[in-house]
């Protein structure tokens, strides 16, 4: 799958460094759909809320219909972001990630996608054959609507340590 904006980064994800990830660059990949079965099954295994898994309740709950749990949002946009964005060769895990936002909710139906923006890269102190960046990652509804937002990051090794 391609960028959904038309812009990729010119090294492929098998072939992605450290030196590839370029603060201000802005990346869109997606997409997933979202059924209601999908968000009910998930929600009896992972997080058993009768807003995720009762479409009878949720009818006449605070959201009007089912949702899928912001853990399987989280889920859903991480896969995207894994299969189009962290590197197959240099990535060398990440220490978290901070700001966890759902400013909307996902709906049976919903279409996802996800738009990553490189904040920041820089080289690690303590081991110079690595780096650390930071990517604003945006979970998209259908209608470019924001429904997850978090700041990933990302160790990737070097192409070079020289």
């Amino acid at each position: 799958m391609s960028a959904l904006n038309g812009v990729d980064f010119a090294a492929p994800v098998e072939d992605r460094w450290f030196e590839d990830y370029v603060p201000g660059s802005v990346y869109e990949f997606g997409y997933v759909e979202v059924s209601e079965e999908e968000i009910i099954a998930f929600a009896q295994l992972y997080d058993p809320q009768t807003i995720h898994n009762d479409p009878g309740w949720a009818a006449t709950g605070p959201f009007a219909g089912l949702i899928a749990s912001g853990v399987q949002t989280i889920a859903l946009c991480m896969r995207l972001y894994v299969d189009h964005y962290v590197s197959r060769v240099a990535s060398l895990a990440s220490p978290g990630l901070d700001e966890v936002r759902w400013p909307r909710p996902v709906r049976p139906g919903d279409r996802l996608s996800v738009r990553v923006t490189i904040l920041e890269a820089r080289l690690s102190r303590s081991k110079p054959d690595r780096g650390l960046v930071h990517t604003r990652v945006e979970g998209l509804n259908q209608d470019d609507q924001v429904v997850l937002s978090f700041t990933a990051m990302n160790l990737f090794a070097r192409r070079t340590t020289g």
